[in-house]
């Protein structure tokens, strides 16, 4: 006879289809302490009574939940049989996202209070706008914390001899680092970290001064040059006057493949590529200076078409909620939004704004770094612009991260890194770049990367690392379509799985450290970084490290092929 259980679980499997030996195999794993199918409902199938409550979720005819991006996320209340603590646990699911993304994906699931900064979040981290780069595209990450940063700032070295870090981008397992050279005879490069203090060369693109972005496309990596003008940054000028502008793609070490350079009949050409970033399987640039100012759309080969601009020089890209955003270069700081229907719409500028440099989607929100008073806004319902605070007493915000749960950013003129505590709260937690005698030192990207915080500064040109709690990351691109995830955490360890193979592992830590104990409820599609666009099937929350076996066995399991919303 049939337990409770087994008919729950039977039923919650309805929607797939596969043989009676696989089923009984999964009938013999151990059991979830929560289901959730996602089938046509929240309920969890297991009969213990951890039902979700859904916020405009649509039940997708294939057997699955469509989350939109925007505002559509599960929520189950706190109970003892979901409380992490410091036992070994894991969180298993169907996971589909789109190709062709117009949005931050977003979180899969969260049970985490930021007020403490205790418990877990499971994302794919699909950053633009950091500064002028693309520093993450679709890495899974898993993280946990008990209010404890256990790896200080570090150290990373300089790559080669540069003056400032412009752009860092994670690709195939790697990180590399975009350079700002100051010598004559130097031009910008990308270097590549091998560990340690220890950076591999990769090339310069072209003989100007500056590599400045970087961005995952299609798989490949591209990067952006210029003649940066340092003296804006308090910097001597470079008397390498060579023009940039131009977009590459790497193929090998010192082997770029030229993509093209930025320009048009009115401004004509440019010489500096700013940011980089892609937009429904597109990639996009802009350029700061006057020459080829504006918005451009690449089209293969080495053409560009020149999308216009809002009636400002466009700075940064961010994709977010269907559009790109972008900030602006020229005072009062107006930050404009581009589709490509609808064209181009100003949203002003935040009080007391003259430039705006970054964006990050933080808590389904997008939120925005300024300059001259260091401020940080958030972009709410209307289009309105609010205080979220300021970053002590610097002039500058730039580079914004989620890593694990919390916002951080980077500072002008001392070189600090701040994280968000709430409120208008924002904590320092690290002094970068101590450089004597000079008036501006900044942090100007940042990237995740094997699970910790990277940060490159100006002007020692150094790469520091930081990792609050415990976090294990994906270095590769999450494809899109179906794909399984398990995250599990041990009694020592974090692991991550994609389709039932073992992708990555975190450090190792001490059995029984980090208590994750909240009373925050587990959220399945939001959490610190931004709702969840895609679709989840067949959450399952199990107290126990399931097994590389168990993992795999799951994940025989193919669900049914996307039917229509």
């Amino acid at each position: 006879m049939e337990t409770a259980f087994t008919q729950h679980f039977r039923a919650a499997l309805a929607w797939l289809v596969f043989p009676a030996a696989m089923a009984a195999e999964l009938l013999a794993q151990p059991a979830p302490i929560a289901h959730w199918p996602l089938a046509t409902d929240a309920r969890d199938a297991t009969g213990r009574g951890h039902d979700g409550i859904a916020h405009n979720i649509t039940w997708n005819a294939g057997g699955s939940a469509e989350f939109n991006g925007h505002n559509g996320f599960i929520e189950i209340p706190d109970h003892l049989d979901l409380a992490l603590g410091t036992t070994p646990l894991s969180l298993v699911g169907w996971v589909y996202t789109d190709k062709g993304l117009d949005d931050a994906i977003g979180d899969i699931a969260a049970k985490f209070d930021p007020a403490t900064r205790k418990g877990l979040t499971l994302s794919i981290m699909s950053y633009s706008g950091v500064t002028s780069g693309q520093p993450n595209w679709r890495n899974l990450a898993f993280g946990i914390d008990d209010a404890k940063i256990t790896q200080p700032w570090a150290d990373c070295g300089r790559p080669g001899n540069c003056r400032m870090v412009f752009a860092l981008c994670v690709w195939h397992d790697d990180l590399y680092a975009a350079t700002f050279e100051l010598d004559a005879d130097q031009a910008g490069h990308v270097y590549r970290y091998a560990g340690g203090t220890q950076w591999e060369d990769c090339g310069s693109p072209d003989t100007a001064n500056t590599v400045t972005t970087m961005a995952v496309f299609e798989g490949r990596l591209y990067a952006g040059t210029a003649c940066y003008d340092s003296i804006g940054s308090s910097l001597p000028p470079s008397p390498n006057k060579n023009p940039g502008g131009k977009v590459y793609r790497y193929e090998s070490p010192s082997k770029w493949t030229w993509c093209g350079q930025l320009e048009n009949p009115r401004n004509g050409v440019a010489d500096t590529v700013h940011s980089l970033a892609v937009y429904r399987s597109r990639l996009y640039a802009t350029t700061i200076y006057k020459a080829g100012s504006g918005l451009y759309e690449y089209e293969g080969g080495s053409r560009w078409r020149c999308l216009g601009d809002p009636g400002c020089r466009v700075e940064v890209l961010g994709v977010y909620n269907g559009d790109i955003y972008t900030t602006s270069y020229d005072g009062p700081g107006r930050v404009a939004r581009w589709h490509p229907s609808r064209g181009w719409q100003d949203l002003g500028a935040p009080p007391e704004t003259m430039q705006t440099y970054a964006f990050m989607p933080y808590e389904g929100h997008l939120w925005l770094a300024t300059w001259p008073k260091a401020t940080v806004y958030r972009l709410d319902q209307g289009d309105r612009w609010a205080y979220q605070g300021r970053l002590g007493e610097e002039n500058e915000t730039m580079a914004m991260v989620v890593y694990n749960g919390k916002l951080y950013a980077g500072s002008l003129p001392l070189a600090k890194v701040y994280r968000h505590d709430g409120g208008t709260t924002w904590t320092e937690i690290g002094w970068l770049d101590s450089t004597p005698d000079i008036r501006y030192r900044r942090v100007w990207s940042m990237a995740v990367y094997k699970g910790k915080l990277f940060a490159g500064t100006m002007p020692s040109g150094h790469v520091w690392s930081f990792e609050a709690g415990c976090n294990v990351t994906c270095d590769h691109e999450f494809p899109p379509d179906w794909h399984h995830v398990a995250a599990v955490r041990d009694d020592s360890q974090l692991r991550l799985y994609v389709d039932g193979l073992l992708v990555a592992r975190s450090r190792s830590f001490t059995p029984g450290d980090l208590d994750l104990s909240n009373g925050a409820p587990l959220r399945i599609g939001i959490g610190s970084h931004d709702y969840f666009r895609g679709r989840l099937a067949g959450l399952g929350f199990y107290r126990v490290a399931l097994s590389d076996d168990t993992i795999a066995a799951l994940a025989r399991r193919r669900p049914a092929p996307p039917g229509p919303p």
